[in-house]
Order: structure tokens, then sequence, then C-alpha cells
């Protein structure tokens, strides 16, 4: 069965279109990037997968059921950079709030079941020992590792990540997208991302998004793809093995 099954989707905000028809299938256990510049409806996406708004047009299958179906096992990774990192919570709390299910509220009292399951997944992703510290005093690397755990909690079969190396330095980078690969074995994995230097030795396939699906395939995107997801003339260039997008000069259409 297919991980995700999109059709025809078109998402509107009042008159602004954010999504225009698009058609899109992830194969279960595949390790996809959506790639596209601000505001190309990335995160409007992957909130239309988790089923926070409703499609205007068309539809979404998540393992062949309506996002909004209650057992869907999706896991949600956001821009740790819009995490609230003073609110006092320490990283053992915001781990355990992946095992809250439907219905249950913040201050619900977990099992001895619950507790040994997100202990034994902060070892995996080797972060236990900092169980008992603030978030606020993590690094950005430690903190994208405690919201992975969380969304591993819920024992998904399909992770999203929205821009899960913001901000972070090469090694931080380099160890999350190896850490996502060797979780790639067991599950799906959608990531928005603009790090295109660091993903390609990792993913199965890119989306390129901008409004419309551009491209869906393999990860070998040319000059052509790349000017029209970005609307301006972009040329991808490699320092070592790092390539970088370059915006060349260019007028603004009237």
């Amino acid at each position: 069965m297919n991980a995700v099954e999109i059709e025809n989707l078109s998402v509107y905000y009042e008159n602004v279109n954010a999504l225009e028809n698009i058609n899109i299938t992830v194969k279960d256990k595949e390790f996809i990037a959506i790639l596209g510049p601000n505001g190309g409806g990335k995160t409007t996406l992957l909130n239309a997968i988790l089923g926070l708004i409703k499609p205007s047009l068309g539809q979404i299958k998540v393992y062949g059921k309506d996002p909004s179906y209650k057992k869907n096992s999706i896991g949600y990774v956001p821009q740790f950079t819009k995490f609230e990192k003073t609110f006092p919570i320490d990283v053992i709390d915001v781990v355990l709030t992946g095992r809250l299910k439907f219905g249950m509220n913040f201050f619900h009292k977990y099992s001895k079941e619950d507790v040994e399951f997100a202990k034994n997944i902060m070892d995996m992703l080797e972060i236990y020992e900092l169980k008992d510290r603030q978030i606020g005093q993590l690094s950005g690397g430690q903190m994208q590792r405690v919201l992975i755990a969380r969304a591993l909690c819920t024992e998904p079969k399909l992770l999203l990540l929205d821009e899960p190396t913001a901000s972070l330095d090469i090694q931080s980078k380099t160890s999350i997208y190896s850490l996502l690969k060797e979780l790639n074995k067991n599950i799906t994995i959608l990531v928005v991302t603009h790090d295109t230097g660091f993903i390609y030795s990792y993913i199965d396939k890119i989306a390129c998004l901008n409004k419309k699906l551009f491209y869906h395939g393999e990860p070998e995107l040319d000059k052509n793809i790349m000017d029209k997801v970005y609307g301006c003339p972009v040329d991808v260039i490699a320092h070592g093995n790092i390539p970088h997008r370059v915006f060349r000069s260019h007028q603004e259409e009237s």
C-alpha cells in the first residue's frame, strides 16, 4: 500500500491559491525531500497531509485513509526555531507528549510502559542523558533530536519534518540526515528542506513545489527545473561536495 496518495489537490486561503492541482504518490518507506521557495506551499502541503487543512479540491489518502482518521500513524517534527525554548519543561516531558492519545490532556499520567518506550527511543537517538535538562539549555542539534524522539513516540509509519536542519551547523545537519536515513529503514519520510547540499545522498526522490508541482522523481535536477520552481534564474554550483543555490541577477516581472 502507498503511504500517501494525493490527487488533484488545491488549497485556497479565502481567495489566495496556496496549492494548485497537486498530484503525487509516496510509496511505503520512501524518503522524499520537498524543495521550493518560501511561500511556495511546502508547509501547507504537510499540514494537508496531517489533516490540519482541508483540501479545497481533490483528496489525500494516508495509507488508504483520510488524514483526519484518528488512528493514522503520522509523526510530525516542526521547525525547532518555532519551538518556545523558554517554556519550563524538561526533555523527558517533551518526548513523552508523543505518547498522548487523542482526547488525552497535557497533564495525563503516563504509564510505566510509556516511560520505558520513551527511554528506548531516547537511547536510540543518544539523548537520554539529557532527560532532565530544560529545553532552553539544548543546542540546536540536540533540540532537533528531542523533537524527532517525540514524533517517534507516536509509533509512526509516516514521519513529516519541516526544515529539520534550519540554522544548524554542518556537523549537526549531517548527523540529523544520517539519523533520518537509518530511521527510513522502517518508516516513510517526507522532509521539507532548503538544504540541497545535504540531501542528495540520503533521499530517494525529490518533489519541487511552488504552488504547483514542477517535478517529482529522482534527485537529479537540471537548471531548467530549478528556474521554473524558483521563478527566477538559479545556478547550482559546488564547493567540494556541497552544492549551493545561487540566484543570478534578474529583473522583477511587472
